[in-house]
């Protein structure tokens, strides 16, 4: 909703009602230049864009605000309303609500396991009573009277239930599965989704779905080194840990093509933005930068959970293990931060040294109860700044310092 909108009813035009003031001229004046700040508001609203069905979210256009003039410069100019989009941020896809993972039918194994056996047990009855099968001895005689007079007679009601029983002990065969620890299997029926089975053991489907096997265990991903550049535009090189797994099967399986490219593509894009952000090393300014390697992590982390969430992939952590700078910029690179660390150390030590040398001439002052003139205290702050900064063995001659003039001899008299 446009905040800036205003349902109230504005005046066309300045009432006539306006009692005029004892200077006709500037009352006019006045009065048409409110009368044009009325009809011309600063703040013009604009026409709500539809959203559009084929898009992930909506795009909202906000109100293009004016810059705020005099107003009597704005009486008689015509104002030309301008149309401007708001800055839009790129988003995830939006994953398919319908396409959800749900459990699938499935039965014990015992039961299919039975069947079979009580199958084979009747195919033998059948086959016996008809005599296809020799009566041994020891065991009931279970053939009929018509076969025992006349040998082995099979007729169609024979083999219509040996069909029957054979056709029931395929089916309960054909819909046996295996499913192991740490893994699922998608069910399909003709391009359908039928659901999923976390169940392990021995279990029985559908015979007609297809299955597809997905690993649902915690899995790690090192990645090989990607190059990038840094927000100098310096190339560098980064291999990240992924820990990631499978959380909806249904979104993997049937929401996209290869789980597993999707998330090699996805971690190169988002190491690509990410270093983008910052520098690389924040030597030469003080900031933070990519060698911050807990929010590099956190960073990456909440980037690609977001990329890879639309697809049933859950990722836990992205932990960068390596980031160096790439072949090429590598050695300059290098020397540029040795530089900066002779420089940084330089500087620690010549702040050292004259704090050294200011403490001395101090102690000396409170030794010898006499206080040194400035020129005294320069000359021998010098000498000790070049005893305490040249290297061993190096002597350096001080000139000597220049007559300056006293602070009383300076004044006017």
């Amino acid at each position: 909703m446009d905040v800036t909108r205003d349902s109230s009813p504005r005046p066309r035009s300045w009432p006539s009602s306006v009692e005029p003031s004892a200077d006709p001229v500037g009352a006019t004046q006045l009065t048409k230049a409110v009368a044009e700040a009325v009809n011309n508001p600063l703040i013009r609203p604009t026409a709500p864009v539809e959203e559009r069905p084929d898009r992930g979210a909506s795009t909202e256009r906000l109100p293009v605000v004016q810059p705020a003039g005099p107003v009597l410069d704005r009486v008689g100019s015509s104002a030309h309303p301008t149309v401007a989009d708001a800055a839009t941020h790129r988003r995830p896809p939006r994953a398919d609500q319908s396409l959800r993972e749900r459990p699938a039918f499935a039965l014990p194994g015992w039961l299919p396991v039975l069947a079979l056996l009580l199958g084979t047990a009747g195919v033998l009855l059948v086959l016996a009573r008809a005599g296809v099968v020799p009566h041994l001895s020891g065991l009931p005689d279970v053939r009929t009277a018509a076969v025992k007079s006349g040998g082995a007679e099979v007729d169609d009601r024979t083999v219509a239930a040996v069909a029957a029983i054979g056709l029931a002990m395929l089916t309960a065969l054909g819909g046996l599965l295996s499913n192991p620890g740490g893994e699922t299997r998608v069910l399909t029926r003709w391009g359908r989704y039928r659901g999923t089975v976390r169940r392990t053991g021995l279990l029985w489907v559908n015979p007609l779905v297809r299955r597809r096997r997905v690993d649902v265990r915690l899995r790690h991903w090192r990645s090989e080194p990607v190059q990038v550049t840094d927000r100098t535009g310096t190339p560098l090189l980064v291999r990240v840990l992924i820990v990631w797994r499978v959380k909806d099967t249904a979104r993997v399986t049937l929401g996209i093509a290869d789980h597993e490219t999707y998330l090699r593509e996805q971690v190169q894009a988002v190491l690509t933005r990410t270093s983008s952000a910052l520098p690389c090393d924040s030597n030469s300014a003080p900031g933070p930068a990519l060698r911050d390697g807990q929010w590099f992590a956190d960073e990456l982390t909440r980037a690609l959970a977001a990329e890879t969430a639309p697809a049933g992939i859950e990722v836990y952590s992205v932990q960068p293990l390596a980031l160096d700078y790439a072949p090429e910029v590598a050695e300059s690179m290098r020397r540029r931060r040795l530089a900066d660390l002779d420089a940084g150390l330089r500087t620690v030590l010549v702040d050292d040294a004259v704090e050294a040398a200011a403490l001395a001439v101090r102690r000396l002052e409170r030794a010898t109860a006499h206080e040194l003139d400035d020129s005294a205290r320069s000359a021998l702050m010098e000498q000790l700044l070049v005893a305490f900064v040249a290297p061993a063995g190096v002597t350096a001659s001080v000139p000597a310092p220049a007559t300056r003039p006293s602070r009383k001899e300076g004044k006017p008299a």
